[in-house]
């Protein structure tokens, strides 16, 4: 009997709930794989995690790394693979190096023959427009409530939301205008961030600042001493 690996991904919480869970992924594997004669060895996972990006997958890198010859790599859709058209289209590569098949039940299509091939590759290529679709119209929605001094999600250092509003918050924005002119002082990013510890100064999210959390709120922040000023006479 043909051998087979199964993997699943969802990458949030809620998509676990509204979308197609990780049990009902499997099932649907199992499924496939007792109607087409394969055992299935083991099913891999990745929850929780985004499909941009291979790196951060341990599953994913976990089942690539025991498909051998002859095996079938199953998956529900192209889209749980990745969204990323490289990373794609290198997992498929992997798999056809390693002799195995790569089978997407949502697409019902396998790379056993050329016309496969074919429609794996426009597929991987269609996952990635959707992708960049998505980004830009997220990334559009943001920098037009950001524009109109909108609130957005995260909200950044050195505001509170109050209503569909951003406002001010002093004390961050104290912070933010003590970080820049440290930086202007020539004091690096690892030493903002020890002064900061130091001063038991917490982020947005009450943790340790660390060189990169200075590095992108310089990188992000306008708020100026002419702003605070106006909002501490308000």
């Amino acid at each position: 009997m043909k051998k087979a690996i199964g993997y699943v991904r969802v990458s949030t919480d809620k998509q676990a709930e509204e979308g197609i869970s990780i049990d009902a992924q499997i099932a649907k594997i199992q499924a496939w794989a007792s109607l087409n004669d394969y055992e299935l060895i083991h099913v891999y996972s990745d929850e929780g995690i985004s499909g941009a990006s291979l790196n951060k997958r341990e599953g994913m890198l976990q089942a690539l790394n025991r498909v051998k010859k002859g095996m079938a790599f199953i998956c529900y859709s192209l889209s749980r693979i990745s969204r990323d058209t490289i990373d794609t289209i290198q997992i498929s590569r992997q798999i056809e190096k390693a002799g195995a098949d790569l089978v997407s039940l949502s697409e019902k299509i396998d790379t056993t023959g050329a016309s496969g091939k074919m429609i794996f590759n426009m597929l991987a290529v269609l996952n990635q427009f959707e992708r960049d679709q998505t980004a830009e119209r997220t990334k559009f929605a943001m920098q037009f409530k950001k524009s109109r001094n909108q609130a957005y999600s995260p909200i950044p250092y050195g505001y509170d939301r109050c209503g569909n509003e951003l406002v001010i918050n002093i004390s961050e924005a104290l912070t933010i205008i003590k970080i820049k002119e440290m930086s202007k002082a020539g004091i690096g990013y690892a030493e903002i961030a020890r002064k900061l510890n130091e001063e038991q100064i917490p982020t947005k999210k009450n943790r340790l600042w660390q060189r990169h959390t200075v590095y992108y709120l310089l990188q992000r922040s306008n708020i100026t001493k002419e702003l605070v000023s106006k909002e501490q006479k308000n």
